[in-house]
Parts: C-alpha cells; sequence; structure tokens
C-alpha cells in the first residue's frame, strides 16, 4: 500500500501539477543552432544559449569513459575513438565546431547551477551492463554534489531501458522516459518509468493514442526532435507535454499562434 501512495505522489508531482494546457519546450543538446551556441552540439555555449532564451529545459547526452570520466558528447567515438573504451585522457584534445573541448559532466552541472533551466540528461549506450550501470550511479553522484539532485530540476531519458530502469529505481520522484518507441507505454510503467519521450513518426503516424495512454497512467509524454512547425502544431494538439526542438524559439512562436501557454523556468 505504501508503494502505491509513493507511486500515485510520483505521478501528481510529475503531471497533476502542471495544467495540460502547458508545453515545455526542450532544447536539443542546448541551443546550438544560434550564434550564441556556434553550431557546437552540448556545447557549454549551447547551453548558456538555451538558459538565456529560458527555455524549460536543455537535453544533452552522456557517456562513461574507460576511465570513469563522465563526457558530454552526442556520438559514440569522437575522431574514431569509442567514448566508453577510451580513457579521458585520450580525448581531451577534441574541439567542437566553436573551438571548445568536449566538456565534461562535472563542467557542464557548473553551468546547469547558473539558471534555473531543466536537464534533461540522456545517458548513451555503454559497451557492458556494468558500465551502464557505473555511468548511471556516477551522473547522479555528480548531480547531487553539484545540488541539482531535485525533481523539478533533472529528467532522465535513454534509449537503453535497463538505464531507465536503473534511475527509475535509484531516483524514485524524478521523471524518467524511455527513447525507444518499441513498447507501449503501460511496458514502460512496468518497469517503473513515469514518461516516454518518442520520436515523432511513433507518435505522429503509429502511435498517436499513446499520448492519451501515457496520460491515462500518469505518464509525461515528450517528443523528438520537431523542427517542422506543422509536426510540432499536430503534437501540440494530440496532448504532448514537451517538444524537444533544435528550433526552440520557432517552437515558441508556434506556442503563441496557438495561443498555448509556455511552462516556463519560474
Amino acid at each position: 500500500m505504501k508503494k502505491i501512495m509513493l507511486a500515485a505522489l510520483a505521478a501528481f508531482l510529475l503531471v497533476g501539477c502542471r495544467p495540460s494546457h502547458e508545453i515545455a519546450i526542450v532544447a536539443h543538446r542546448g541551443y546550438w543552432n544560434c550564434g550564441q551556441g556556434g553550431q557546437s552540439h552540448n556545447s557549454i555555449a549551447s547551453l548558456q544559449a538555451a538558459q538565456d532564451i529560458k527555455v524549460w529545459g536543455s537535453e544533452f547526452d552522456v557517456t562513461m569513459t574507460a576511465d570513469g570520466e563522465m563526457v558530454v558528447f552526442h556520438d559514440w567515438s569522437a575522431d574514431g575513438k569509442a567514448l566508453c573504451l577510451s580513457n579521458w585522457s585520450d580525448l581531451e584534445g577534441y574541439r567542437l565546431p566553436n573551438g571548445e573541448r568536449m566538456p565534461t559532466l562535472d563542467e557542464y552541472l557548473t553551468q546547469f547551477e547558473k539558471a534555473g533551466t531543466s536537464m534533461v540528461l540522456e545517458l548513451k549506450a555503454h559497451s557492458t551492463p556494468e558500465q551502464e550501470r557505473a555511468a548511471v550511479e556516477k551522473s547522479l553522484e555528480l548531480i547531487k554534489q553539484h545540488g541539482l539532485y531535485d525533481p523539478s530540476r533533472v529528467t532522465f531519458i535513454s534509449f537503453s531501458m535497463e538505464a531507465c530502469a536503473a534511475y527509475a529505481g535509484l531516483a524514485p520522484g524524478f521523471d524518467v522516459q524511455y527513447l525507444g518507441s518499441d513498447v507501449t507505454p503501460a511496458q514502460c510503467k512496468e518497469r517503473g518509468l513515469t514518461g516516454i519521450d518518442y520520436h515523432q513518426g511513433c507518435l505522429l503516424d503509429e502511435h498517436p493514442e499513446y499520448v492519451e495512454q501515457a496520460h491515462s497512467l500518469g505518464m509525461t509524454v515528450n517528443c523528438w526532435t520537431i523542427d517542422d512547425p506543422d509536426a510540432m502544431k499536430r503534437l501540440i494538439e494530440l496532448g504532448v507535454d514537451q517538444i524537444t526542438t533544435n528550433c526552440p524559439e520557432a517552437t515558441r512562436e508556434v506556442l503563441k499562434e496557438m495561443k498555448i501557454k509556455e511552462f516556463k523556468v519560474k
């Protein structure tokens, strides 16, 4: 009974406290697609750009290196070196298009401390289940060290169901959304997850009913990566809670046009 009550409370905190007509904008890999962002995904500059326009969230990608450093980078490899199989010393010379070094998670979280923008942390694939579990634990440890361990500030996402389940178990009360689109919302709920973050093709073309199904289960609904205004409008009409986009300011204009309130950082 206690577990059921806690689950109900978590569902209320994640969904019930926000009016259904408010939609949050998530900058995909930061707001990289602007002058300030320097066309550099997952850069400190792109995160700061997202913070400066005060969107609700900024998504970013995290991998643990072979020697335990947590780095922020989207791809499996950099300069032909697999991140999770390389030591940090082999990677720290890599430069992003704007000249920044590949950030560590510690550096990225330091920037998150400077504004109220929520983080949408995507844990990437790792070479072994053991390394993936260690990456989940290390990311939580760093978030706590930076004073950001707050369900209103952090959402966890991953294509790995095991990583999502680990976050759900180790960080109760936090929103954990699965990215894969290969299971139903009910199946995500069974693993302890609190939301879905599915590709637009899944929600718009294959399973639009998933939005209502997820909400009926008290789950949040995000969708990636939405840059086309018509697709944004269709997803808004479906009732998604969050839109992940490379064009956050254009998304804001669509919300204004449709007279939909944007859920913003307080």
